[in-house]
C-alpha cells in the first residue's frame, strides 16, 4: 500500500469557492445546508469578500486549504481574534473543518489542523477554539486525540 500524499497548504483564493462548498457540503449535516447550485450562489463570494476585507496578516479570517495531488481535499476557517479576555490574549478560532469523503482516514484533518495552530501559535494566539455538533462522536474523539479539551458548552441561536 502506498503512503497518502502530504498534503500541502495555502489559503483559497476567490476561484476556489466552488471545491470549497463542495468540500462543506460533503457529510451528513453539510449537506442539507449548502447549496451547490451551478453557477455557485452569490452569497458565497459575498461572505468570502466580507471576510477578505475584514483579514489582515496579523488577524487573518481565511480558508485554509490543504491540497495532495493538486485537489483540494481539506479546508477550515481560520479566523484570529482579539479580545480584552485573558488580559488581552488573541485567539484563534476554527470553523467549517473538512476533508473530503474520498480522502478521509489519511491524516489530512490532523496535519490541517496542526498547521492552523502553528500559523495561529506563530501569530500570537494563546488559545484555539471551536464548536463541534453534538453527533458528531467520531469528530470529538478527533479533537479530544489531539489535545483539545471540552471544556465549554456551546450555545447558538437562528437569526
Amino acid at each position: 500500500m502506498t503512503q497518502p500524499t502530504q498534503p500541502v497548504f495555502r489559503y483559497a483564493l476567490r476561484s476556489d469557492l466552488p471545491a470549497i462548498v463542495a468540500l462543506l457540503a460533503d457529510d451528513e449535516k453539510g449537506k442539507t445546508r449548502e447549496n451547490l447550485t451551478n453557477p455557485l450562489p452569490d452569497i458565497y463570494f459575498n461572505a468570502f469578500d466580507a471576510m477578505e476585507a475584514t483579514s489582515t496578516d496579523a488577524l487573518p479570517n481565511k480558508y485554509l486549504l490543504a491540497i495532495a495531488n493538486d485537489q483540494i481535499v481539506g479546508c477550515l476557517q481560520l479566523t484570529l481574534i482579539a479580545g480584552l479576555s485573558r488580559q488581552g490574549r488573541l485567539r484563534a478560532q476554527i470553523e467549517g473543518v473538512r476533508v473530503s469523503s474520498a480522502h478521509r482516514g489519511q491524516k489530512i484533518g490532523e496535519a490541517m489542523i496542526l498547521r492552523a495552530i502553528d500559523i495561529s501559535r506563530d501569530l500570537g494566539a494563546s488559545l484555539m477554539q471551536f464548536t463541534t455538533d453534538k453527533t458528531r462522536t467520531d469528530a470529538h474523539r478527533f479533537y479530544q486525540r489531539l489535545g483539545f479539551i471540552a471544556s465549554h458548552e456551546g450555545m447558538k441561536r437562528d437569526l
